[in-house]
This record gives structure tokens, C-alpha cells and sequence, in this order.
């Protein structure tokens, strides 16, 4: 049984060697002006070091050019496609052709990991993109078990699926709370990731309370649960998937740290004695379970239920 990459994005570069030694492979990394929804940013320097300290470690990184990408923003890609392919990085993860194709000239030989959050529902696609040059496709969120094993059964390209943390079910371009703020005549500072803020929407009717923060790609409303499979890798990891992701978005560093030890002893027991594995489950997902935030409940996503809009 293939042992899949344990790929998590850290909150900043001092969470990498902590999170190397804690189990990880592979982080995300990059800046909210390229990337959509990161735990933490990272400016060149910092994706410089953290490129160096993971390699000196044997762990890859891949650099998140996954944003929504209007005219004034293309003139960057080239710029930052050169410095990400300097420095070393393991893959670029995209989701407009704008920064496949700029990679086409700048850097032809970085690998490219195709993400767009929400539209990589069938193999059909997968196997489009990485005939266009992928080598990778991020499955979205809101599909059932069935589905991402069906679709690693006929891929073409390396599957990455998330198996822990939350997921975005709203997005904006527009600073939705920043214009709010203005229009009531108060100034709000919308700083990135707006944890000081502790803002949520609040859903009375299902005791849900929803995340939302602001960044360069606009306002971001969260899912009110954590997705967390610890207790159900068996499938995933017999089907052949090559990445699982722990995402690690308004988490604390000390969190992931827990989190990324937890799933490591789970792949490890499932790929080395599946017995072990199901000896140990329960014992993992209560080690999670003990550090979760209490507004933050944990299930297991659309993987056993069909997508409800």
C-alpha cells in the first residue's frame, strides 16, 4: 500500500521545522496577493526560508498561485513564477490558465498542482488540466467518498484531497465588512485572517457560527465545522491517493502541531499494519478531538453525504 504525502500549511516559517519533525512532507505556502485562503503569510523571504529549512529536512513545498487573477494582477505572474522557480520550489498549485501558461515561458520545468477550490468534481477535468501540463489535481471539497475514489480510479494526475480543517463556503471580491464599517460611518481595520476581530455570522435557526475575514482577495465566510477523517483513512489511502491535506487556516500553531503528529501515526499504522490502525483510531481522533475549539465541531465533511446547496 502506497504511503500518501501528509501535505499541511503552516501559519508562518517557524512552523515549519516543528511540523517537519511533527510528520509533515510537504507545506503550502505563499501570499494572500497570489494565493487564496492561507494559514499564514508569507512574504519572498519567507518562502525562501522556508523552501531552505523543509529541504534540509526532505520535505517539499509547493507555492499557492491559486487566486482570482483580474487584468491588473497578470503583469505580477511572470515576476513572482521566476522568483518561486530560484528558490526551489517543489510546485506552483494554480488555478487560472493565466499562470499555467506564464510558467510555460518562465519556468517550464516547475511542476503545477491544478486548484480552483470548487471545480474539480469529475476525472474528465483532472485529466484536462494535466494534459495541459499538471501534474496534480486538488479535488473540491463537497464531494462524497464514492466520488473521489471513482475519480482516482481513472486519473491521469496525482489526487490531493483535504481530510482535516475548514472549508470556504463563501467568496467575495468585494471587502463586503470593510465597505459595511465605512458606509455606518466607523473605520475597521481589516487586518489579515481578522482573528482579533472574532467575527461571525451567526445562525440562530442551526446554532452555527460561520468565520469571516478579509484579505487581498476580498471577504471569506468559513464553514462552522471542522472536517476531520482521521477515523476513516482506510479508503483514502487504499484507493491510491497521493496527497492528504491538513489545512491549517485560523489554527494556532500548537494545533497543527497536535493535529499533524495525530495523522501521521494514523498513516503510518495504516500503511505499515492496517490492524494497528484500527486498534488506534479512536485514540487519534480524541487527541484531536480534546484540543478542538469548542465553537468548532468536528465531522466529516460531504464524505459520507451528498452536497447540499
Amino acid at each position: 500500500m502506497m504511503k500518501p504525502e501528509l501535505l499541511v500549511t503552516p501559519t508562518s516559517v517557524n512552523d515549519i521545522s516543528v511540523l517537519a519533525d511533527a510528520g509533515a512532507d510537504a507545506f503550502l505556502v505563499g501570499e494572500e496577493f497570489f494565493g487564496l485562503r492561507l494559514a499564514g503569510e508569507f512574504n519572498r523571504n519567507d518562502v525562501k526560508k522556508a523552501i531552505e529549512i523543509a529541504h534540509q529536512k526532505g520535505k517539499k513545498v509547493y507555492v499557492a498561485m491559486n487566486a482570482i487573477f483580474h487584468n491588473d494582477k497578470v503583469d505580477f505572474l511572470a515576476d513572482y513564477i521566476d522568483f518561486v522557480n530560484r528558490v526551489g520550489a517543489d510546485a506552483i498549485v494554480f488555478g487560472d490558465p493565466a499562470v499555467l501558461m506564464t510558467a510555460r515561458e518562465v519556468a517550464p520545468d516547475i511542476k503545477l498542482h491544478w486548484n480552483t477550490e470548487t471545480t474539480a468534481t469529475n476525472w474528465y477535468t483532472c485529466n484536462y488540466w494535466g494534459r495541459k501540463g499538471a501534474s496534480r489535481a486538488v479535488l473540491a471539497r463537497e464531494l462524497n467518498l464514492d466520488s473521489v475514489v471513482e475519480i482516482k480510479d481513472h486519473a491521469e494526475v496525482e489526487i490531493e484531497v483535504q481530510v482535516h480543517g475548514m472549508t470556504c463556503m463563501f467568496q467575495s471580491k468585494r471587502m463586503l465588512l470593510g465597505n459595511y464599517y465605512r458606509y455606518q460611518g466607523t473605520t475597521m481595520e481589516i487586518q489579515r485572517q481578522g482573528q482579533e476581530e472574532n467575527l461571525y455570522l451567526y445562525d440562530q435557526e442551526r446554532d452555527n457560527s460561520y468565520p469571516v475575514f478579509e484579505d487581498e482577495n476580498g471577504t471569506h465566510i468559513m464553514s462552522p465545522n471542522d472536517i476531520c477523517m482521521i477515523d476513516e483513512l482506510d479508503e483514502l489511502v487504499e484507493a491510491g491517493i497521493e496527497s492528504i491535506k491538513i489545512d491549517g487556516i485560523l489554527k494556532s500553531s500548537q494545533y497543527l502541531q497536535v493535529v499533524t503528529k495525530a495523522y501521521r501515526k494514523a498513516i503510518d499504522a495504516l500503511v505499515e499494519d492496517e490492524d494497528t490502525y484500527f486498534d488506534i483510531r479512536e485514540e487519534l481522533y480524541q487527541s484531536v478531538a480534546d484540543i478542538q475549539p469548542k465553537n468548532r465541531p468536528l465531522d466529516t465533511g460531504f464524505f459520507f453525504k451528498e452536497t447540499v446547496y
